[in-house]
């Protein structure tokens, strides 16, 4: 017998990965018709019929939970209890029409952005909305409530038990798996550059280093796309979830040193052995960190001795620095002088950069492991395990990140609770039967951008139209013999399930359409008129949206995304200078954390915009490729600040050093041009200016910091200190932040052309708009 899968299961595979839409689809088509018979034909109640059969359809399929099954079960229950709050909600204010729009505007505004905090809450919005999207479009007595209840505790009630024993979704996190194979190539890529003599070496050394390179770029770029390939972030407020978020950001920074060089110096000076060892001991604590990511349950303690082995490592290397600077006075100030005087630390810099950036990533697995092997009451308490911030003021830092007037997410639940509050008073106002549908329309095809809109209301008009058809089709087959209609539910349901990953939003929209029409008319005579009429209030529902669309940031993420830009390379420059600031005891030593916290919003910010952006349908007008080259340039230049913080944290006898000499103004004067090419960047992205010239090296300010090392900064044996060390290595991640000019200005620069093309198509009139070919950068093509 063939081993080989039928062929209808490889083509489900291939449309719905890990068959997770059909395990949703299946689980719903089993409980949603049982439930719905339970309380109808049983209970022989009408309304708890309905609310059982939407509340199991919103509960099982419209949600689909990761992590631990105790962590999934929680989701559950609390979204059982949320379903009964807005039931509440809703049937107190549809009375009244005036305030069940406000409440809708109100209750969507706070669904939809509370999306914001984590993948939990916005993968759960569109159950919660039809929570409250149910009552308030049909206005019945206060009597009835307790029905409402009845039917959506019911459906809770019987979500949890399906969930954990009808086809459970694999206990699996979406990053780990790919953040564990940039740990296992950097790793391999250190063990490489490790072994050799110095930071390349001859023939075949240096084709197996640049491959190691190659490999760990490519495996970020895989991880950072998996990261940005959905519109919310994909884990939840979960200790683990949060660390592994901060996972992204390392790793991305992690790969770019890794292949990152100085450009003062051709010939690469000698190798510092002690930076040798510290990248043998960064490869062994990113294999440790591999093999936790691989298995979050394994032991965290040898992860945290090579932790320990890496922290030694790199005191050595400090300490063996003072001595690679030459102690002679050169007769001469000339550039090769001056940067050959520097390049003798350039190695052990790279090896200080990349032991606090893999100390950096270790630390953040050991939380995301320990957070995982917490006990039940821990978890129910809510203990954290490390130095993460706690749930609440995790939540509170990423909502109040996102209450700007840039910001894609609130742009897009302002948009959403508008056109729901307008569909509800269309629907009152109107008075058409079901007004739900209406409600159901609109929520069905808001998206952030109003050419996106207008899309979706297309096709969700055409799959309601097509659903309505084959539901009247099917009536009138069945004519009187509506116990069929007992049959098709399940079906319908398992369609309505599997169609929008398997086929199209449309394909989706129909088998939904045809799911209601068979809900609705079990236990009455099949009525396929009415079933027809139902199209005009869909129709008016998209209507809504797209007319909300076009008024409210009809640009979408598009236009956002440049803002974010701008305001995440101003914050991070800032940021930049306040930790030089810090460092070298400048201006009252300011305690530059709440920059910090100013710049790590404005990246979260962009974070969201960029992934709105690619989340949208149609062709993209930006380059992905240079788009995400200035989105990473805003980890690199965030992550070098960190990295001068850390530096100097806690060495206060040593910053009230660095004051006294005349280096830390040399320092702080290329810290201010650096940072001034940044908020001149900034201003370009924002179409104010154009695209800086990237930041030249400057012979004469590294003349000074060499000159106050080797004066001010030397002992009685004319070595330079350890504070001399800190210094130029300060002066190195300013450096590096300078690197990545050249490349942000080329990306800014092919946008800009591609935006002046565009403009100037536009221009010439619609033949040639038309005849040019859809941009081809589209990572969903």
């Amino acid at each position: 017998m063939s081993g080989r899968a039928p062929r209808w299961l490889t083509w489900l595979r291939g449309k719905d990965p890990d068959l997770a839409a059909t395990r949703r689809a299946g689980r719903t088509a089993l409980v949603m018709p049982a439930l719905f018979a339970l309380c109808s034909e049983v209970l022989h109640s009408p309304t708890m019929a309905s609310y059982a059969a939407f509340g199991s359809f919103s509960m099982l399929l419209l949600v689909d939970y990761s992590g631990p099954m105790v962590e999934r079960l929680r989701a559950q229950a609390a979204l059982a209890v949320a379903w009964l709050v807005l039931i509440c909600l809703g049937t107190l204010a549809a009375p009244w029409l005036w305030l069940a729009v406000a409440a809708t505007v109100v209750v969507g505004f706070v669904i939809l952005f509370a999306g914001v905090v984590s993948s939990v809450l916005a993968g759960s919005s569109t159950a919660l909305l039809l929570a409250f999207v149910l009552p308030v479009s049909a206005p019945v007595p206060l009597s009835q409530l307790p029905e409402r209840l009845a039917g959506a505790g019911l459906a809770g009630a019987v979500a949890l038990p399906a969930v954990a024993l009808l086809w459970p979704r694999p206990v699996a996190d979406l990053l780990s798996a790919p953040a564990a194979a940039v740990c296992r190539a950097a790793a391999g890529y250190l063990r490489i550059r490790a072994a050799l003599p110095g930071p390349d070496g001859p023939g075949s050394d240096a084709e197996r280093c640049r491959a190691g390179a190659e490999h760990t770029a490519r495996t970020g770029a895989e991880l950072r796309g998996v990261f940005d390939a959905t519109v919310c972030r994909p884990t939840g407020l979960s200790a683990t979830s949060r660390a592994l978020v901060r996972l992204v950001d390392q790793l991305t920074w992690l790969c770019a040193i890794l292949v990152d060089r100085s450009d003062y110096t051709d010939e690469p000076p000698a190798c510092d052995p002690a930076a040798h060892t510290v990248r043998g001991a960064a490869a062994h604590v990113l294999e440790a960190a591999c093999d936790l990511l691989t298995d979050l349950t394994g032991n965290t303690g040898p992860l945290r001795t090579r932790e320990d082995d890496l922290r030694a490592a790199l005191a050595g290397m400090e300490h063996s620095s003072t001595v690679q600077v030459p102690a002679e006075h050169p007769g001469g100030t000339s550039t090769a002088e001056v940067y050959g005087f520097i390049a003798t630390l350039d190695v052990s810099f790279r090896a200080q950069e990349l032991g606090f950036a893999v100390l950096q990533i270790a630390d953040n697995v050991d939380l995301a492991a320990t957070a995982w092997q917490r006990s039940w009451p821990e978890r129910l308490l809510g203990r954290e395990p490390g130095a993460l911030t706690a749930p609440l003021a995790a939540a509170r830092e990423r909502a109040v990140a996102h209450l700007a007037p840039d910001s894609v997410w609130l742009h897009n639940s302002l948009r959403g609770a508008v056109g729901l509050g307008i569909a509800v008073f269309l629907a009152g106002v109107t008075g058409v039967g079901h007004s739900f549908w209406v409600l159901l329309g609109t929520l069905s095809v808001l998206r952030s951008n109003a050419l996106s809109t207008g899309q979706n209301a297309v096709r969700a008009v055409l799959g309601t139209v097509a659903g309505s058809v084959v539901g009247a089709v099917l009536l009138r087959l069945i004519g009187h013999h509506g116990t069929a209609l007992w049959f098709v539910l399940p079906v319908a349901v398992l369609c309505a399930g599997i169609a929008p990953a398997a086929i199209s939003f449309a394909a989706g929209q129909a088998a939904f359409t045809v799911t209601l029409v068979v809900l609705f008319n079990i236990g009455h005579d099949p009525n396929w008129h009415i079933v027809l009429l139902r199209v005009q209030d869909i129709a008016l529902g998209c209507l809504v949206s797209v007319v909300v669309a076009v008024f409210f940031w009809p640009r979408g993420a598009r236009g956002a995304v440049h803002k974010a830009l701008a305001e995440a390379y101003d914050g991070s420059a800032r940021y930049l200078a306040d930790a030089v600031d810090y460092a070298l005891g400048h201006r009252g030593s300011a305690d530059p954390d709440p920059q910090g916290r100013v710049a790590a919003a404005a990246a979260r910010r962009l974070d969201d915009a960029f992934r709105n952006y690619l989340a949208e349908r149609g062709a993209k007008p930006l380059s992905l490729s240079c788009a995400t080259t200035l989105v990473t340039g805003v980890v690199g230049l965030r992550l070098a600040a960190d990295a001068v913080v850390s530096l100097w944290r806690g060495e206060d006898l040593a910053r009230v050093q660095a004051v006294r000499a005349d280096a830390h103004r040399a320092v702080l004067g290329s810290t201010a041009r650096v940072t001034a090419w940044y908020h001149g960047f900034a201003s370009s992205l924002g179409g104010r200016s154009a695209v800086p010239d990237a930041v030249p090296l400057q012979p004469e300010g590294a003349a000074r910091l060499v000159e106050s090392v080797r004066t001010e900064l030397s002992d009685e044996e004319g070595r330079a200190t350890p504070v001399a060390v800190r210094i130029i290595w300060t002066d190195d991640h300013v450096d590096a932040a300078r690197r990545l000019q050249p490349a942000l200005s080329d990306a800014a620069r092919t946008q800009a052309r591609m935006r002046h093309r565009r403009v100037h198509k536009a221009a010439a009139g619609p033949a040639t708009a038309a005849a040019t070919p859809p941009a081809q950068d589209d990572p969903r093509r």
